[in-house]
């Protein structure tokens, strides 16, 4: 039997031809790894310039805040100064709508000194002086007696009666004038006070959040009035607690034992602001009742012309003061010297006057500088008139 010839087709190389795919495949992933390689770093880039634009943005926020709180507080302290200084020109347009009251002032009546005096505070004082001069008389009398007592036969000496000696009252016997600087608040404005060299009342504003210490500062102070804030025509920068014509009796009662409390040595009261109020005769009548109750003398600051603070006095036959001159509508030295030089003229023909002021630096230095321009007359705290 014939071996069958037919040859066996050759075997495909199938090596070579896996070869070129696994290079094609391998290529591929590298291409693969490549771009996200390169998407992690573009994405690692993009965040860390995004951060670095975040900080950046941060930091310019933070200046911007950091300009703004500047700025604000600038203007916060802008503020507080553009406050008082218009609150000081609107006090400014109500006392110099009525400067001086000049024609009440020329009307006002002489009255009768003794219904406007206090009772003399050194009587007690001279009294005692004057009993121990009797005292010391009647000894160096017994003294003599002893010594001529052997020389004397069976005479009897009459015993000295005591006799009065007449009271000297401590008084200059010149015109008062009582100078009173109104809106005092502060510790420095008291030393200024008491640099000018002479006697010049204190009027403290109550306590409020601009001036919280307006109380406190007076603990160390004998001599000192109570600046009771009273509604104005214009209620605009007018204080914290400003008592109203339209306030009830016990409103104005709590707010007196409230000042008294706050201000234990002070007897005088006198108004801040209070052109309405002191015009107003209810208002008048209620409050100068409410005084009456505590012991206060009210001090009419007259910053308006038409006050009934007098009429309503009488009614409760109550002792009332009367300003007679502001000495610095004007901040300027030579009216404030003009003005005083008015308050002398004044003390002089009546016998007394009240001179206001308020906190002005240019009034504490022509003050100080003006000593020369109140001879003739006495300065005195307001519980001597």
């Amino acid at each position: 039997m014939k071996k069958s010839t037919t040859k066996k087709p050759p075997l495909k190389n199938t090596k070579s031809k896996k070869k070129p795919f696994k290079l094609f495949a391998l290529s591929n992933i590298l291409v693969a790894i490549t771009a996200i390689a390169f998407t992690i770093i573009g994405y690692l880039y993009m965040a860390n310039e995004n951060k670095i634009n975040d900080n950046i943005k941060n930091e310019k926020i933070k200046e911007e805040k950091l300009k703004q709180l500047i700025i604000e507080d600038q203007i916060s302290k802008n503020e507080k100064v553009k406050y008082f200084e218009e609150k000081t020109k609107a006090l400014e347009i109500e006392y110099v709508s009525n400067i001086d009251n000049q024609v009440y002032i020329d009307e006002k009546k002489v009255e009768s000194k003794d219904k406007f005096k206090y009772k003399d505070e050194t009587q007690t004082y001279i009294k005692q002086i004057s009993d121990n001069i009797v005292s010391k008389e009647k000894l160096v009398q017994e003294e003599i007696i002893k010594e001529i007592e052997p020389k004397l036969v069976k005479k009897e000496i009459p015993k000295k009666e005591k006799v009065d000696l007449p009271i000297i009252k401590k008084d200059t016997g010149l015109p008062k004038l009582a100078v009173i600087i109104d809106d005092v608040t502060t510790s420095y404005q008291i030393k200024r006070i008491q640099d000018i060299g002479y006697i010049v009342n204190m009027a403290f504003l109550p306590p409020t959040k601009h001036h919280r210490n307006s109380a406190k500062v007076t603990n160390n102070l004998n001599d000192y009035m109570i600046h009771l804030p009273l509604e104005a025509s214009s209620h605009r920068y007018e204080e914290v607690d400003t008592l109203y014509i339209g306030h009830s009796i016990e409103k104005i009662d709590n707010k007196i034992k409230t000042l008294k409390s706050l201000y234990p040595k002070a007897t005088f009261i006198n108004n801040h602001t209070g052109s309405k109020y002191t015009s107003n005769k209810q208002a008048m009548d209620k409050l100068l009742k409410v005084l009456k109750k505590y012991n206060y003398t009210f001090i009419d600051s007259k910053t308006t012309a038409k006050s009934v603070v007098l009429e309503s006095a009488k009614k409760y036959d109550i002792r009332v003061l009367t300003r007679n001159i502001f000495l610095d509508n004007k901040k300027d030295k030579k009216y404030i010297q003009k003005q005083l030089k008015r308050a002398v003229a004044i003390a002089k023909k009546n016998g007394s006057a009240i001179a206001i002021g308020h906190p002005y630096s240019i009034t504490f230095s022509t003050l100080k500088e003006s000593k020369h321009l109140l001879k003739g007359v006495e300065l005195v705290f307001v519980k001597s008139l």
